[in-house]
């Protein structure tokens, strides 16, 4: 179902039937992990040109696992990391695991 770079490539599926007999096949909840607890790859200062497409392919070679810097970040949200607010900041950049 989903691309084995994806966040939830190792997500079980989960069946819901409605009122109407239908069964609505769904992905179970992803729990970010404790970003602290993961082994500390690089840390990168965030400036006004970065993003985290370019940091993840600097990092993993793959603009597709951005997501790895969010979850050792304990972001929710990409797009907080690098935004204004974030600017001079530390990103974590935490050792790639396969356990998705």
């Amino acid at each position: 179902m989903f691309n084995p770079n994806s966040r939830y490539y190792r997500i079980a599926t989960a069946i819901y039937t409605d009122t109407d007999g239908r069964e609505i096949v769904y992905l179970r909840r992803r729990f970010l992990p404790h970003g602290a607890a993961m082994p500390l790859l690089a840390e990168i200062k965030v400036t006004g040109a970065d993003r985290l497409d370019l940091i993840a392919t600097n990092a993993f070679g793959d603009s597709e696992q951005f997501w790895r810097i969010c979850d050792a970040n304990d972001a929710m949200n990409p797009f907080d990391l690098t935004a204004e607010i974030g600017l001079g900041r530390l990103l974590r950049v935490a050792v790639p695991t396969f356990e998705g």
